[in-house]
């Protein structure tokens, strides 16, 4: 096998890099995975891959010696590693440790784009983690039999205003909206946890007599960075979005076309539709 045809692969948490593993496999690749003990699921044992490797989060220089020890000169970084993993418990050696004091913020953005740079700097590129999976990215206009009604077009306008702003500084992606007032932004704790907050908060509110002045109904808006780098950190929603937003009174979801990666593909949207959930995909 030809050396162009090996492919490393970062796994984080979650089915992406699962799917990338599929394929990457489908199309003749030999894969070789870097799994992350703090992140990536067992199931990445059982998906074909020529190798796995279990290292730590804070293992560049492991990560760095397997793939060119298996002759590696490009990868692919798919999965979420949580924002919180950087202020955890986990021990860097001192590669990430050396890379880590050099920046000047902590961000995905820098750190995982640092990360990158060091990969290049050993012969190994990062490429796009949607590269494979084209057919799974958002498509342009209402998605779903039900289109947005007018105070849902609102709040979309309101979250895409404040989403955008917020992602200028790497904060989050997501913003979920009510009544054209935002209900909650996504920090370090992922676009279902943020969901799942706006509902209570909603739900609190309701049982404090304040939804008088509130509409319940939730708005989800999940942009892009306004430069995003395909090559990690891709917006992704999956079934489990959707179960969590019709948990919480969410009613409309918003993303961004050709940005967004809906993981489980049609089956997202048919999710959506048996929720009474409006998906608007739209460029950015």
């Amino acid at each position: 096998m030809s050396p162009s045809s090996k492919l490393g692969l970062i796994a984080g948490n979650g089915a992406f890099p699962l799917l990338v593993l599929d394929a990457a496999r489908a199309q003749g690749n030999e894969v070789v995975v870097a799994a992350i003990r703090e992140e990536t699921s067992p199931e990445i044992e059982r998906h074909g891959a020529a190798r796995v490797y279990w290292m730590s989060l804070g293992e560049l220089s492991k990560l760095i010696d397997t793939f060119k020890q298996e002759g590696v000169t490009r990868a692919i970084m798919a999965g979420q590693v949580k924002h919180r993993q950087i202020f955890s418990s986990i021990k860097p050696d001192w590669r990430l440790a050396k890379l880590l004091l050099s920046l000047g913020t902590r961000n995905t953005d820098s750190l995982i784009g640092a990360v990158a740079k060091v990969l290049a700097d050993e012969g190994i590129t990062l490429e796009n983690s949607t590269s494979l999976l084209e057919p799974l990215l958002a498509r342009e206009g209402v998605l779903t039999r039900r289109a947005p009604n007018e105070d849902e077009n609102k709040d979309v306008e309101y979250g895409r205003a404040v989403a955008g702003h917020l992602a200028q500084y790497d904060i989050g992606q997501t913003v979920v909206v009510a009544g054209a007032a935002c209900v909650a932004v996504e920090a370090m704790e992922g676009t279902d946890a943020t969901i799942e907050r706006a509902g209570r908060l909603m739900q609190e509110a309701a049982g404090g007599g304040e939804a008088s002045t509130l509409k319940r109904a939730l708005t989800v808006v999940k942009v892009a960075k306004p430069n995003q780098d395909m090559r990690f950190d891709v917006p992704v929603v999956g079934v489990r979005t959707i179960e969590v937003m019709q948990q919480a009174g969410a009613t409309c979801l918003a993303v961004d076309a050709g940005k967004c990666l809906f993981l489980e593909g049609d089956r997202v949207i048919e999710a959506a539709g048996r929720a009474g959930i409006a998906i608007l995909s739209r460029r950015a």
